[in-house]
């Protein structure tokens, strides 16, 4: 029996509905879910795993199958409906498991967590393809998500100091000198500068295999300030390591790494960098259908780095607030968290302070793209309101202007032509949206990013959808089947 997956015998089974109601939306048959289960099961290494037409009868019928299928049936309805699908949602129990390797409740100290980013990032190099950690990693959401997230906040418990920095003489040979971290801190915003180039695809295992040697680095004795700024470089790597797991489709790695990194930069008494790692944890929750989780992520970043984010940390916070607002339908409230976002963005002008590497992306470029992008999420939340739609247009065209002579963010110029293709599509303008579909296509031949490749085939659906006999929308599918490939590679 355990071969197959079951559970033993219950003599109280009812039906269960959930599963049943994913199962009828899916369009899958009995036998295709089956022939999936068993093809994930073979890419974990569980062969033991034979599942057939009359099990997946017995599922629908109430019976609870043994891990790892469970994760696995939560995985491929999360892939099938672009959201996360938990395990409890298909009416399902998931076995308990250690927190090192599933969920994101993890303990709030230095040395565990250098312990798990080691962990982490070393099974992430040995088995570097897509869901490498299979049935032990499933996305978190919902109250498991933002109950642990908001232990962040919570002050660290005092430890005793570190001994001071010796003389240079006496160094041991496991410290790093000035130079030796200096060098370490701008590799990792050389790292970032590429990502924005070339997208997530291209570089994602040499930023996980830096990372790792940061860990390593963290596991020597080190004075305390040295430390600090390891565990600064070990956030926004691991940061970045979730950006670009999350930028060709792995969405719970990305996860995972963005936990770690909050963690890190707690160790780094690094408030804005936790901020910016929530941000994109928020980021993340919008893309996966869950505005009112990216909502509480991104109240708990602004909460958190009150008294201490520069004005353009608070502008991108606030931009994201007025994303998860859009996605809600909450206008009011979106258009005032823009306001806010422009406002603040006028005060980052004038600031004196130089700001991190991190936070550079966030010029005017990327504040009228993220503005933009909320009106047109209005826009589709409003049923495809033209209104909302006429709101995004010059914001959304000055973005692709500024991005256009802008050569070291090429994924957010490709992110912005399809935005505005969407919008002129909204705005039932075919022939205009063709065009910039047609140059972001262009652009998206240079980036390594499953984001913009989906985007853009939704975006070449939609097209066909509303105007399939327009001549410029038949020659927009033949060059999409032509140039843009259909899977990115996950390196």
């Amino acid at each position: 029996m355990g071969g197959n997956g079951g559970s033993g015998t219950n003599a109280e089974k009812r039906p269960n509905e959930l599963l049943g109601s994913w199962f009828v939306r899916s369009g899958w048959s009995k036998g295709e879910l089956a022939r999936q289960v068993n093809r994930r099961a073979r890419q974990l290494g569980a062969n033991h795993i034979s599942t057939d037409t009359s099990r997946v009868r017995r599922w629908l019928d109430g019976e609870n199958p043994r891990e790892p299928i469970p994760r696995i049936l939560s995985e491929l309805f999360s892939e099938r409906f672009g959201c996360v699908v938990a395990v409890e949602d298909l009416g399902l129990r998931a076995a308990h498991q250690s927190p090192s390797v599933s969920g994101v409740d993890l303990p709030w100290t230095g040395p565990q967590t250098v312990a798990l980013i080691s962990e982490f990032s070393r099974s992430d190099l040995m088995l570097a393809r897509r869901g490498f950690l299979g049935s032990s990693l499933a996305l978190s959401a919902g109250p498991a998500l933002i109950e642990p997230m908001q232990r962040w906040l919570v002050p660290s418990p005092l430890v005793p100091r570190a001994e001071p920095e010796p003389p240079a003489a006496v160094r041991r040979g496991g410290r790093l000198s000035q130079p030796e971290l200096e060098l370490l801190e701008s590799t990792t915003a050389m790292f970032r500068q590429w990502d924005a180039q070339c997208g997530g695809g291209l570089r994602r295992k040499a930023v996980v295999g830096q990372l790792h040697e940061v860990t390593d680095l963290l596991q020597e004795p080190q004075p305390e300030a040295t430390t600090r700024r390891l565990f600064k470089v070990a956030a926004e790597l691991a940061e970045l390591a979730g950006w670009m797991s999350y930028d060709i489709g792995l969405q719970p790695t990305a996860q995972k790494y963005f936990v770690l990194a909050l963690h890190a930069a707690k160790e780094a008494g690094d408030k804005p960098l936790g901020s910016y790692v929530l941000s994109s944890m928020s980021r993340q929750m919008i893309h996966l259908g869950r505005p009112d989780d990216a909502l509480e992520l991104i109240h708990l970043a602004q909460y958190g780095s009150r008294d201490c984010a520069s004005p353009r940390t608070q502008s991108m916070l606030y931009a994201m607030e007025a994303r998860a607002y859009a996605n809600m339908g909450q206008p009011g409230k979106c258009k005032r968290a823009v306001r806010m976002a422009e406002d603040t963005f006028t005060d980052a002008e004038e600031w004196d302070d130089p700001d991190p590497d991190w936070i550079r992306f966030f010029n005017e470029a990327e504040l009228h793209g993220e503005n933009s992008h909320s009106y047109r999420d209005l826009a589709y939340v409003a049923g495809r309101s033209p209104t909302y739609a006429s709101l995004a247009e010059p914001v959304m065209r000055r973005a692709v202007e500024l991005f256009s002579t802008d050569t070291e963010h090429q994924r957010s110029y490709a992110l912005n032509l399809i935005g505005m293709a969407t919008v002129h599509l909204l705005q039932r303008e075919p022939e205009q949206g063709v065009t910039m579909a047609q140059r972001a296509m262009e652009v998206a031949k240079k980036v390594r990013s499953e984001r913009v490749n989906t985007r853009i085939r939704k975006t070449v659906d939609t097209a066909v959808r509303d105007f399939g006999d327009l001549a410029e929308v038949v020659d927009l599918t033949d060059k999409l089947a032509a140039h843009l490939p259909e899977t990115a590679e996950a390196v």
